[in-house]
């Protein structure tokens, strides 16, 4: 029974990890090595989140059965019988958790997880990383433009580490194996916290920001205008660059046949193109006198093409789902004066049986146009409330009498009640928290386009990989921030209290005395300037100032962007109304076309020839209107005439498998990107 919520919670993190990179990532093109680093990040990562609230409350009965034995024996003289008689204070009784397990489970969890992470994040995925975007055409070539891509990386970090190192001996400190990796632990934990009460500065306002702002009908629809009027302009971007590579490997392939000593490597490039791009390459017209290639130019036109490649599906991806998204706000708007309360769609969409059932039309009108509002509103109060104690208590959890931070009175109260669900259940809760707001902020960084995390397997492995660094950067860090609210760390607040074995693994930062006393403690404390200068949307103005476009209510260009998205929208939805009033038309011919010969075949079935066997298998009426023309289909003439963004944004599962399979390109040593 003890280990019951334990094994719970282990299995919890793991179905956790697999399902953000399923959505994410595409298990079945990346690189089973790729997919097996990046789930092992993520994997403990939220090991962590959920096991350390247990070690937290193992910890308080530890405690607790601690001052229970070191209770002092007082002797005592008789004076009647003048006899010497010990008296023994009242003992305590402390109350076992149910959760407890053995003192010997979370310190090697602990050593397993901490370690590994380290490893993953500061020496394997780096070189991954770079392993995955580079151009090479061989393993050889592939690694060594991973080390030197990596080689400034690493000896910077060096660097400073030799000077710290020099610091430390000039200070007189000697130095042993557990020095040594108390220092690179706590210098590792020490970026994390700077990353992470940068992140948090952010998200701790924008959070409950965006829920409150979601739950207004018309700012999300005027936000989803503007936002697609931006990602119209990188579509239109990421085809040009398409353009442009597909122009330089037209004369590539021109100048390179089929006998040269580079064509397999042409040949390599060309296979990783989808089909609609091939054909395109394939009509290009080449140049007269193409002129003959070399390693390193087909060396870097490999790297471009793949990261243009990634760029534009990735941009193809997003404008469906966007558009998908405001199709679905204009109806929300648009249903609001339905009087029969029921949610009409202007594109049906075919839904499940079930999903129709559970979710009928009415009960969706009630949900879309009364009670989601309000659900917003409430989630967006309970976000501000947290964010406000976090907030509070990254400012005070220093000061140990009186106790100012939110959570550590929280967990002090819990203790004297043993109460161990309170405290598994609210550490969890704030860890959950901070782990959703440092996340949810590292999902929406978009880095100069180099790398971004996209849902409907859209992301490359370039950008999972960094995702997984920045994972286990992350966590140690905002873990023992975690434990210092809540008073759990002796270093912090400078008085013995017992440490939790995911302290002692990690280990101080007490060998530099700047970082222990001044960083770790008075840093965190920005938080609130960072938190204001988020509300005054400070960061926003500055960014729209620079020419990188911004959603700043009051600003002309904003107004711009906005009513262009508005007139994008109408577009698209005049072309996908066009497209489904074809679709319409042909299957009612289909329809008419197949019950006239049906009604002659009848009448006249005696003066025709007995048709072959192939053609005389059961023909569905629209096969039938198809047999006098072209074998082309309804999705391929509806491409050709409105565009493909007249079909739905996100096809069905086994389609996408069906034509990534189709074009995809020989497996290869991460060269399947």
């Amino acid at each position: 029974m003890a280990y019951t919520l334990f094994v719970i919670e282990i299995i919890s993190a793991f179905i956790l990890a697999a399902t953000l990179l399923y959505r994410y990532g595409d298990v079945y093109r990346n690189h089973i090595i790729v997919t097996v680093a990046v789930v092992t990040a993520w994997y403990f990562s939220f090991v962590i989140m959920f096991i350390l609230p247990l070690d937290v409350s193992s910890t308080v009965y530890r405690q607790c059965m601690q001052n229970s034995n070191s209770t002092t024996v007082a002797p005592s003289v008789s004076p009647l019988h003048n006899e010497s008689t010990t008296t023994v204070p009242p003992v305590t009784k402390c109350q076992k958790p149910w959760s407890f397990v053995d003192d010997s489970v979370f310190p090697n969890l602990w050593r397993v997880v901490y370690w590994t992470s380290q490893c993953l994040t500061w020496l394997i995925m780096p070189m991954m990383q770079s392993y995955s975007k580079a151009g090479d055409f061989t393993v050889k070539g592939k690694l060594k433009s991973a080390l030197v891509d990596n080689a400034i990386y690493y000896g910077s970090y060096l660097f400073i580490c030799g000077i710290l190192l020099i610091y430390i001996a000039l200070k007189g400190v000697s130095l042993d194996w557990a020095k040594i990796k108390a220092i690179a632990s706590s210098a590792s934990n020490t970026w994390g916290l700077f990353l992470l009460i940068l992140l948090l500065g952010y998200a701790l306002v924008e959070v409950p920001r965006n829920l409150w702002n979601n739950s207004k009908k018309n700012y999300t629809l005027t936000y989803t205008y503007f936002k697609i009027a931006k990602l119209s302009t990188d579509k239109c971007e990421a085809e040009e660059n398409m353009d442009d590579i597909l122009d330089s490997l037209s004369s590539i392939t021109a100048a390179v046949g089929p006998g040269h000593p580079l064509h397999r490597h042409v040949e390599t490039i060309v296979q990783k193109l989808p089909v609609q791009l091939r054909e395109r390459l394939n009509s290009r017209q080449a140049p007269e006198r193409p002129a003959a290639p070399s390693l390193k130019s087909l060396v870097n036109l490999h790297k471009k093409m793949i990261k243009a490649l990634h760029v534009l599906q990735r941009t193809e991806t997003q404008w469906g789902i966007t558009l998908e998204r405001v199709f679905h706000l204009e109806d929300v708007s648009t249903n609001l004066r339905a009087p029969d309360r029921r949610f009409t769609h202007t594109f049906h969409t075919a839904r499940p049986r079930a999903l129709r059932l559970l979710y009928p039309p009415t009960t969706e009108w009630y949900w879309e146009c009364i009670l989601k509002q309000y659900f917003l509103k409430t989630m967006a109060v309970v976000t501000g409330i947290m964010s406000l104690a976090l907030v509070w208590s990254e400012m005070t959890f220093f000061c140990k009498q009186p106790v100012l931070s939110i959570f550590a009175n929280i967990l002090n109260a819990a203790k004297y009640t043993y109460n161990y669900a309170a405290i598994v259940w609210v550490s969890t809760l704030v860890i959950a928290y901070m782990f959703y707001c440092a996340y949810s902020t590292v999902l929406k960084i978009r880095l100069l386009n180099l790398w971004y995390l996209a849902p409907h397997h859209q992301t490359n492995e370039y950008s999972l990989i960094f995702s997984g660094m920045m994972v286990c950067r992350l966590t140690p860090a905002m873990c023992l921030n975690f434990l210092s609210l809540v008073h759990m760390d002796s270093h912090v607040i400078k008085e013995y209290v017992m440490e939790t074995y995911y302290t002692q693994i990690m280990g101080h930062m007490d060998v530099l005395g700047i970082i222990a006393e001044g960083f770790n403690i008075y840093f965190p404390m920005l938080v609130v300037l960072l938190c204001a200068a988020t509300y005054l949307s400070l960061g926003s103005r500055l960014l729209s100032l620079c020419g990188f476009h911004q959603f700043v209510g009051d600003d002309e260009l904003t107004t711009d962007l906005v009513d262009e998205g508005r007139e994008i929208v109408k577009r698209e939805k005049r072309k996908r109304q066009r497209a489904e009033e074809s679709l319409t038309r042909r299957r009612d011919y289909s329809e008419r076309y197949a019950n006239y010969r049906t009604k002659r075949d009848n009448q006249d079935g005696d003066y025709y020839v007995q048709p072959s066997p192939e053609r005389s298998q059961p023909i569905s009426a629209y096969q039938r209107a198809e047999l006098p023309y072209n074998r082309t289909t309804v999705d391929d003439e509806l491409d050709q005439r409105f565009g493909a963004s007249t079909l739905p944004a996100i096809q069905s599962e086994f389609d996408e498998r069906r034509r990534d399979k189709m074009s995809a390109p020989p497996r290869g040593l991460f060269d399947d990107v």
